[in-house]
């Protein structure tokens, strides 16, 4: 039986992926989080065999969530499952030790099978995904542009503001001060030497990092 801890802020996407997952004998929904202590409390609580983690987790980036996990059960997987392209945050989340990432907009099929690689010891990794990283880790194109001195946070920060969104809208999303992104946002501009925020957005699209 794969034991299975589900942490994601929306109540709904829960229950939606609680049925999913009812009809596979083999699944077990261990129990459910909403947010990131919640999340870490439960994964010290119980014996799971894989934790179903969204990305977007309110108050705490869902990466730095990913690398709490991985510190306190070094051996637990941890499947991302996001509203975020794969293009966005799947190498990095696969870096940080995810043993899979794949968009909320999959067939439920997709991702019963990639839970089941998970709990296996394997990675599910879409071709996609397969191929970012063979750029990343092959120094094939890409190497030393701008974005990937950012910290996960400021990544997060750059593609929402790339999205147009404002800093008082970013702060509401990820229950964060203004003065946090404000923070961030003076951040990304000086390790990305640009100057404003159309700036991020021209520099995001060309590189795809937004849609």
């Amino acid at each position: 039986m794969i034991r299975v801890l589900i942490a994601d802020d929306h109540a709904m996407f829960r229950d939606g992926l609680k049925k999913v997952l009812a009809g596979c004998p083999d699944i077990l929904v261990q129990d459910e989080a909403g947010e990131p202590q919640e999340v870490l409390d439960k994964v010290r609580q119980w014996a799971l065999d894989t934790v179903i983690l969204d990305i977007g987790m309110p108050g705490r980036d869902g990466i730095d969530v990913l690398k709490e996990i991985k510190r306190l059960k070094p051996g637990l997987p941890v499947l991302i499952v996001s509203m975020y392209p794969e293009d966005q945050y799947a190498v990095r989340a696969i870096k940080a030790g995810a043993a899979g990432y794949l968009t909320k907009n999959k067939a439920a099929r997709e991702l019963i099978d990639a839970l089941r690689l998970a709990a296996a010891g394997k990675k599910y990794i879409s071709p996609d995904v397969a191929e970012q990283l063979a750029v990343e880790l092959g120094d094939l194109k890409g190497e030393g542009l701008p974005h990937k001195r950012l910290s996960d946070r400021e990544y997060q920060v750059m593609a929402m503001i790339a999205s147009g969104k404002t800093v008082k809208q970013i702060a509401e999303d990820l229950s964060l001060s203004v003065s946090t992104i404000s923070t961030n946002r003076s951040r990304i501009l000086l390790k990305m030497n640009l100057k404003n925020n159309a700036d991020i957005t021209r520099y995001a699209l060309h590189h795809r990092l937004v849609e």
